[in-house]
């Protein structure tokens, strides 16, 4: 099961941080990731999290901006989104999946219930 939290209303230029915990079962060894879906938009891959906890990956969109970390010994993966833009609102889902390929394309076999960002201009 994958808990996401940390969403809420922030102006342009602000900062949030996302987090997603990670229980019932082990999450060792697999790709933890987030993904958004706007209003009227198809989910979209933000950032994903390679199993060794060292290798990241950015869609172009947030490059620059957001931050992917994880703490293995919690089962728990952090978005740091800075510079926040209007465009960036939407629900944020975390997910996981021993494939990195399945992570980034949206086939993740694990996912979290999702929490709202809201960027006022």
């Amino acid at each position: 099961q994958l808990q996401a939290s940390g969403g809420g209303l922030v102006q342009a230029g602000g900062s949030l941080r996302l987090s997603c915990a990670a229980s019932g079962r082990t999450f060792i060894s697999v790709v933890m990731g987030w993904f958004r879906q706007a209003p009227g938009k198809e989910r979209e891959f933000v950032a994903a999290l390679g199993w060794s906890g060292i290798h990241t990956y950015y869609a172009d969109s947030v490059k620059g901006r957001f931050t992917i970390s994880g703490d293995r010994a919690k089962n728990t993966v952090l978005l740091q989104m800075n510079s926040l833009k209007p465009d960036d609102t939407a629900v944020y889902y975390c997910a996981a999946d021993s494939s990195l390929s399945n992570v980034i394309s949206g086939r993740s076999a694990y996912w979290g219930q999702g929490t709202l960002v809201t960027v006022s201009s």
